[in-house]
């Protein structure tokens, strides 16, 4: 007999124990259950219904939405498979059925054990096909009557369309009565998801009577805060000239000038960001605008080390001096990953054991001795004339300065030219 008899574990006697009391809890549960429903109240009679001749005309219910989670017909519309398309609609209801995909993953459930969860993600033929730009899938299924506003899984065929940079796909579902303002689930219009390096899809948007300035439900974005935070020239070009707010802010009080100075953090990138810059600013952004947090464009470009966005800023009457929220000033921002550094020499002695031999230190070494110099030293009553000069003028030195009879190295002293000096 204790052949048969085998001892249980104790994470086996702590299952059971757990097993049990959820079925304890669930017999209470149904019991309760059918205790209410025994003593709730009855449910007063129907009214009579009218004379045969008074009836309505039955209205019937719409069929069921089919639900499609075969990967086959999924990759039919995913191709562009015309073959398998013709053969896939040959039932009317697939057209709109629903393209499932479910996910298996481990959760940790209530019961304080791990289980198995399924996640299903929607989307439909029309966002399949509009995905991956096949026009002539897309025109198929307008044709056979695909609904071109539905949204199964947060997104219609527009803003998937659009993510792609699909034009012809775009113009086909707008000349089909795409709504070119519908706000997809994470809250984004079809012109926040023109981020492709053309405009064909902003453009197409706008002749549909797409909303410039529409904003994304929680962030308050506009297309051309997207525009600018990417670099994305000629689309905040194309926004500009249809009437878009250079002074609109977002939820945290930042304008596309703003987003624009703090998207330029590849030196490899700082030209086509300058161009942005420059348009916005000739749009009549303004150089001080400051977000919640009263961080500048000028602390951006500082933080990003973008000298000219900087020197552009300044020339638009950008401030210096001014503090965040924090206490820095651009200066700050600017000099803040050294001052780690040498906040930490464990982290520069690590960084600098990494490489085989040191690596050369020779580039800018005057400079970077001059200003050593210069620390805690009084400046040069020139320099100090400059200052006043300067901060006297304000926005208009850049203009003011230009138009002055003047030598060209008087001029350019005003102005900030580099020289390589420090007075």
């Amino acid at each position: 007999m204790s052949k048969n008899i085998f001892p249980f574990t104790s994470t086996s006697l702590r299952s059971l124990r757990l097993e049990q009391e959820f079925q304890e809890w669930d017999d209470a549960r149904r019991a309760l259950a059918h205790r209410r429903a025994m003593t709730r109240a009855p449910l007063p009679r129907p009214p009579r219904p009218p004379p045969r001749q008074q009836r309505l005309q039955e209205v019937r219910a719409p069929p069921p939405q089919i639900r499609c989670r075969d990967t086959a017909v999924h990759n039919t519309f995913m191709c562009g498979d015309m073959k398998g398309v013709y053969a896939v609609l040959k039932d009317p209801g697939m057209v709109n059925a629903l393209m499932e995909t479910v996910h298996e993953e481990m959760v940790w459930a209530p019961e304080m054990m791990w289980t198995m969860s399924s996640t299903v993600k929607q989307t439909s033929a029309l966002r399949l096909a509009a995905s991956r730009g096949h026009t002539a899938c897309v025109e198929e299924l307008l044709f056979r009557g695909a609904e071109v506003n539905a949204d199964p899984g947060g997104n219609t065929a527009l803003h998937d369309a659009c993510i792609g940079g699909h034009s012809i796909c775009v113009q086909l579902l707008l000349s089909h009565g795409a709504d070119p303002d519908l706000l997809a689930a994470d809250g984004s219009a079809p012109l926040h998801l023109c981020t492709s390096a053309q405009s064909f899809c902003a453009e197409l948007l706008l002749e549909g009577g797409a909303e410039v300035n529409v904003r994304t439900r929680e962030s308050r974005l506009t297309p051309l805060h997207v525009a600018a935070r990417r670099g994305l020239e000629e689309h905040v070009e194309l926004f500009l000239s249809h009437g878009a707010d250079v002074l609109a802010t977002n939820r945290e009080g930042e304008t596309p000038l703003n987003a624009a100075c703090s998207g330029a953090e590849r030196p490899s990138e700082a030209g086509r960001y300058l161009r942005v810059i420059q348009k916005l600013l000739d749009a009549g952004a303004d150089a001080r605008t400051a977000g919640r947090k009263q961080h500048t464009p000028l602390h951006n470009a500082c933080a990003n080390c973008c000298p000219r966005i900087v020197d552009v800023l300044l020339l638009h009457g950008a401030k210096a001096d001014v503090t965040n929220c924090a206490g820095y000033t651009p200066m700050d921002c600017l000099l803040q990953m050294l001052k780690q550094c040498v906040l930490s020499p464990a982290t520069v002695e690590v960084m600098l054991n990494s490489y085989s031999c040191l690596p050369p230190s020779e580039e800018h070494r005057c400079f970077f001795q001059l200003v050593r110099q210069r620390s805690a030293q009084p400046r040069s009553l020139q320099h100090l004339c400059r200052c006043a000069l300067r901060q006297h003028l304000g926005a208009r030195c850049h203009s003011v300065v230009s138009k002055l009879d003047i030598p060209s190295s008087v001029r350019n002293y005003l102005l900030l030219c580099n020289d390589g000096t420090l007075l």
